[in-house]
């Protein structure tokens, strides 16, 4: 069975940094498009940052472009976000998703496998 564990996630101050972790078990996600969705409560879920089976390519959504960095280590399984200069507005429950289809896939209807989120919390 496959499973995306999420971890990382935290209590930060704003301007503070976080690192998220997804590793996956069951998959080799060197055929996938790994991304990082977010939902805050009362909000729909949002695309936050993706990248390509090789890594060569990734996009983020405009209220994280650079400021986030999304990677991945397919050896190992791996897809990571780097969170920097956080704010408040980024508090969310941060869930990792894999998908078969290729392009810029924003679209969370569109991914085949998830995790159970990591909660980030950012204080002002």
């Amino acid at each position: 069975q496959v499973h995306l564990v999420e971890s990382g996630g935290g209590l930060v101050h704003a301007g503070g940094s976080l690192r998220l972790s997804c590793v996956v078990s069951e998959l080799p996600i060197n055929d996938y498009r790994m991304s990082w969705f977010r939902q805050a409560p009362g909000r729909e879920r949002e695309f936050v940052a993706g990248i390509n089976w090789s890594g060569t390519f990734a996009d983020y959504a405009d209220s994280v472009q650079g400021r986030f960095t999304i990677s991945r280590d397919n050896a190992k399984n791996l897809v990571s976000l780097q969170m920097n200069s956080l704010t408040p507005d980024d508090t969310a429950v941060y869930t990792c998703a894999a998908t078969n289809r290729f392009g810029y896939i924003h679209n969370w209807r569109q991914y085949n496998f998830w995790g159970q989120g990591t909660q980030v919390t950012v204080s002002s």
